[in-house]
């Protein structure tokens, strides 16, 4: 098992990592002092899956529960759901101070955390990462978040879970496109931060999506490093530190945004959005052109895609202009100025912007 520390200013935590994590639930949740009532959010596939596990373990250790099931897609992640897990708190909660457990993937842990955030000005809530994406990255650092029709992440809060408890087994379950979906945030993670880890991936590529047990652990405690360091240095992404975890992310919430959250998953985009942002790297003069070739290969043995299929450049730089780090109408961009070096660039110029979608498109 290992143990990583979030540690902020207030409300730090621990990620707890490893195989068979998950049999330690009740025994950590004892020790946060946030009471044993807990409202169990999740999707019926999760539940099948886990349901049992977990609710052996809280009886065991004497913690009450419910389960709360939401639809298992994208549109899970909305204002609407957000409210429906409110309802069945109070009802859940009339005499008890409950907490909440997101048992699932990314966005069963962004609409939990976002619920949680405004339920009664704020209740504890735990993440128990099912997927890979959300373990090494959405789980960890406080950002809830539900969608608009109009774009990604529209109506959120900073609000931290008491703990994260990622277990390797779960990841076991997945399906190969999942799988692909996660490795692309630790791409991410490995452009932006580890040369080392991107030389890892570039030669373990084969026994990452085989699910090789060592190399999941490995990955998602190094991630679960990177990004821990990261969030305490700027929690709420008010010092320009936070920003380069959104490497890729520019162009892919626009992908999302623009293929109707349908088409492609979170990890398939921001691999696509990856791409652009290291053409963009390369034509600013930031990285060579062979780097910007090996970012290329290294996201295609990875599995993930390098070309769109029928989603217009047109819709795609319309939906960019709802990136949260536009400033007026000032874009900002991470780009890279090699592996680990990471830059936030402000007004890139739209030509570059379309010609780096070409690269995809």
């Amino acid at each position: 098992m290992k143990i990583v520390g979030v540690k902020l200013n207030k409300h730090s935590y621990k990620v707890v990592i490893g195989k068979g994590a998950i049999n330690y639930l009740s025994r950590l949740i004892k020790t946060l002092g946030i009471g044993t009532d807990a409202y169990i959010i999740t999707n019926r596939r999760v539940k099948k899956l886990y349901g049992k596990t977990i609710a052996a373990n809280l009886k065991r250790g004497g913690i009450n529960f419910d389960f709360k099931l939401i639809p298992d897609s994208e549109e899970s992640k909305s204002i609407k759901i957000a409210s429906n897990i409110i309802a069945g708190l109070a009802k859940f909660g009339i005499k008890r101070k409950p907490f909440l457990i997101a048992l699932g993937g990314g966005v069963i842990g962004d609409v939990s955390g976002f619920a949680a955030s405004i339920y009664k000005r704020g209740i504890p809530y735990i993440q128990v990462p099912t997927t890979l994406l959300a373990q090494v990255d959405s789980s960890i650092g406080g950002k809830t978040a539900v969608d608009l029709t109009s774009g990604k992440n529209l109506v959120g809060a900073f609000y931290q879970p008491r703990l994260v408890l990622s277990d390797i087994k779960f990841l076991k379950s997945l399906t190969s496109r999942q799988v692909k979906s996660g490795l692309s945030e630790i791409i991410k993670y490995s452009i932006i931060k580890d040369k080392a880890l991107f030389n890892y991936i570039n030669s373990n590529a084969s026994n990452i999506k085989r699910l090789d047990t060592g190399a999941l652990e490995f990955m998602v405690s190094r991630c679960s490093k990177i990004k821990a360091e990261i969030v305490g240095q700027d929690e709420r992404e008010e010092k320009g530190i936070r920003t380069i975890l959104n490497f890729g992310h520019t162009i892919g919430h626009a992908i999302e945004t623009a293929s109707k959250f349908k088409k492609y998953n979170h990890g398939e985009a921001v691999a696509m959005g990856m791409i652009a942002s290291s053409y963009i790297s390369y034509k600013k003069g930031f990285i060579s052109k062979g780097l910007f070739e090996s970012i290329r290969s290294v996201i295609r043995k990875a599995g993930l895609p390098l070309k769109l299929k029928n989603v217009p450049s047109s819709r795609i730089i319309k939906a960019h202009y709802s990136d949260k780090k536009f400033s007026g109408k000032t874009n900002r961009f991470v780009l890279i100025k090699g592996i680990g070096k990471a830059v936030v660039v402000k007004n890139i110029g739209l030509a570059l912007i379309k010609e780096a979608i070409k690269q995809i498109n």
